[in-house]
């Protein structure tokens, strides 16, 4: 099995954290969005995964590049990194990976996480995840039959016709009849808005016969702007602690201070005269004084004194001391 995560946007809406590091990187619970996403789809598949590739924007670097092939080792894979320098839509991004393209694949969109608990249909050509959602015409949706195949993709219906968002995460039995498909669309410039769309190879793939399932997961997260992903940051906090996974570093240094829980502290973590929690995210190296903090993420080498912060998302290395409650500063951000 492999798995192709396409990632070369720098995620615009969660600036200024974003116009430093990209923000599949942006740690949730202390680890970066892209490695929980991979870990959560292996899971998920009960099978080992010999590759992953990661589909970038040059610009992003070359720490960047390092930090993503170590996540691969992690999981036991190797890392490979495509580049994708245009944005010419979802279709070319993932052909941008086409020397991957082989056997069973994942492709999965990093900037979505989720919590799932079912067996892979190994019957079907292809398995989209999907989600109930309140709002379906905010989405791209699927239609099911009587017997639970897709028969249709329809992106933002105004009318309803089915509420299963699809949230960014595909399997396909054959890379290489996906490969082929997107390539067609290159070739014929199939387009819309100067963007080829992954939906218009799904739809041909459908076309021609093969059988499309759904997925069904039961907790979906966005990471799309600063307030839904001090969200996720919570909910995965929750998830973790019901879980028993041990969230606090041994190395934290406590003096008068409270944890309250589900919170993640990392490594080398100073709290001084503090209350953390519930709901918070500390990276390593970071460093809290005279502060109440609940529901918020903060992340490596940061400074905080002096401050009541909830619904709050620290960069690194970022200097705050203040009164202030609801923020947002990027990286080597100094708010005194």
């Amino acid at each position: 099995m492999k798995i192709i995560v396409p990632m070369a946007g720098r995620g615009s809406r969660l600036r200024p954290h974003t116009l430093t590091i990209p923000k599949p990187l942006i740690p949730i619970a202390g680890k970066p969005i892209v490695h929980r996403l991979v870990e959560d789809i292996t899971k998920v598949l009960k099978e080992s995964v010999e590759e992953i590739a990661f589909i970038i924007h040059k610009s992003f670097g070359k720490e960047v590049e390092k930090d993503l092939l170590a996540i691969a080792q992690k999981l036991g894979a190797k890392g490979t990194i495509y580049y994708q320098n245009e944005a010419l839509g979802t279709a070319h991004a993932i052909l941008c990976a086409k020397d991957s393209m082989q056997g069973p694949v994942v492709v999965a969109y990093a900037d979505t996480l989720f919590r799932a608990d079912f067996t892979l249909d190994q019957t079907a050509d292809s398995v989209i995840w999907v989600k109930a959602v309140d709002d379906p015409a905010a989405f791209g949706v699927v239609q099911l039959n009587e017997k639970n195949e897709i028969i249709d993709f329809v992106e933002k219906p105004k009318e309803f016709i089915s509420d299963l968002a699809i949230i960014g995460i595909y399997y396909f039995k054959s890379a290489e009849n996906l490969r082929m498909e997107l390539q067609y669309l290159l070739d014929n410039d199939i387009a819309k808005g100067g963007e080829y769309q992954l939906t218009d190879a799904l739809e041909n793939m459908k076309q021609k016969g093969l059988k499309f399932v759904p997925g069904k997961v039961e907790e979906w997260m966005d990471c799309g702007n600063k307030n839904v992903t001090v969200d996720t940051n919570n909910r995965m906090l929750n998830f973790l602690d019901k879980d028993g996974e041990q969230l606090v570093s041994k190395t934290v240094v406590i003096e008068n201070a409270t944890i309250i829980p589900p919170c993640y502290i990392g490594e080398n973590v100073v709290l001084k005269n503090a209350t953390i929690g519930p709901n918070v995210s500390v990276g390593n190296h970071s460093s809290i004084e005279n502060a109440t903090i609940k529901n918020s993420l903060i992340q490596t080498h940061a400074v905080i004194k002096n401050a009541a912060l909830d619904n709050a998302m620290i960069g690194n290395h970022a200097v705050f001391n203040g009164k202030f409650t609801n923020v947002s500063i990027g990286d080597y951000s100094v708010l005194e």
